[in-house]
């Protein structure tokens, strides 16, 4: 719970929810409370409520959609600032360079973009989460990445200070960038994008929506994160980068289940929480799928979902 001396300073059109669930603000749907959930639906508001929390010494983190969390069922101690504009996309187009808030959605981007005839981030359809969250992950398909197209981007530090920088300048490999160690926070990016054929990129995006329709499960119904841990790079005991899902099928993970969390029928790197789940019964079968394939390969797994608070 937030003291009123610090709830009264912050921005009118910052939301407050006290002891806030976070099982409504992930994809996972699990996870135990925070002691306030703050709604910031522009940066402004974003920026305006770090810095009171900075300045009263309130810890706390941002989240965008949630897609990529797995809380802990005990919850977590930090305020949470929630930087997600679910219904409202913010995206400003001039020419080919698109300016985006990091608070959009990425599939909103990718449609929308399409529907100006601008991009191509098409392969960026039906993957969830916010286009900061994106960045900050480098995140991709089908062999491209949204770190290519990115011209700069304005961050905002843990202080709520708030500066620009160069796309180079966040250091872009496979699913990683340097905001993954810095926790800066992605307020807006400059996109350079370049023409594209309407009717083309729509087909594109729609054989990319199809194909995620029959591999993936639809997260909406069926809680989940997508896929727990990162493609196997070159370096290990793959001499190309592989999908994790080959290795936990080799390694006999298909029928793995720990409670309430199994793997989805379709696709082995995914976790999908029924309504039973714990958050720890996904930490465990996590746990356990990455045992198997050490046993059977030799090395590590890495995790793509993002754990908070004690497991």
């Amino acid at each position: 719970m937030l003291d009123n001396s610090i709830t009264c300073r912050l921005p009118a059109a910052a939301s407050v929810i006290p002891d806030a669930a976070m099982s409504d603000y992930t994809t996972f749907r699990l996870g135990g409370a925070c002691p306030a959930l703050i709604d910031c639906p522009d940066a402004d508001t974003l920026t305006a409520s770090a810095h009171v929390l900075a300045d009263a010494d309130v810890p706390f983190m941002v989240i965008g959609q949630g897609s990529n969390l797995l809380v802990a069922d005990g919850g977590i101690g930090s305020v949470v600032l929630r930087y997600c504009s679910e219904k409202t996309p913010l995206i400003e187009f001039d020419g080919f360079r698109v300016r985006v808030s990091g608070s959009t959605l990425l599939d909103d981007l990718a449609r929308i973009t399409v529907e100006r005839g601008v991009g191509d981030v098409s392969f960026c359809s039906g993957i969830p989460g916010t286009v900061g969250g994106a960045i900050a992950g480098n995140a991709g398909a089908f062999g491209r990445q949204i770190g290519d197209v990115v011209e700069s981007v304005r961050l905002m530090e843990g202080d709520g200070s708030v500066k620009e920088v160069p796309g180079e300048a966040l250091q872009f490999a496979y699913r990683s960038s340097i905001l993954k160690e810095s926790g800066a926070v992605v307020l807006d990016a400059l996109l350079n994008l370049e023409a594209g054929d309407i009717a083309t990129m729509e087909a594109e995006r729609e054989r990319i929506l199809e194909l995620r329709r029959t591999k993936h499960p639809d997260w909406k119904n069926m809680p989940c994160a997508g896929s727990v841990f990162r493609n196997v790079e070159p370096t290990s005991a793959a001499d190309r980068r592989q999908a994790a899902g080959w290795f936990l099928e080799e390694a006999g993970a298909r029928n793995f289940r720990v409670g309430g969390a199994r793997l989805f029928e379709k696709h082995a790197n995914i976790i999908v929480a029924e309504p039973e789940a714990t958050a720890m019964d996904v930490f465990q079968l996590s746990e356990k799928m990455i045992a198997a394939v050490r046993e059977q390969f030799g090395f590590e797994l890495v995790r793509e979902i993002k754990l908070l608070g004690a497991f």
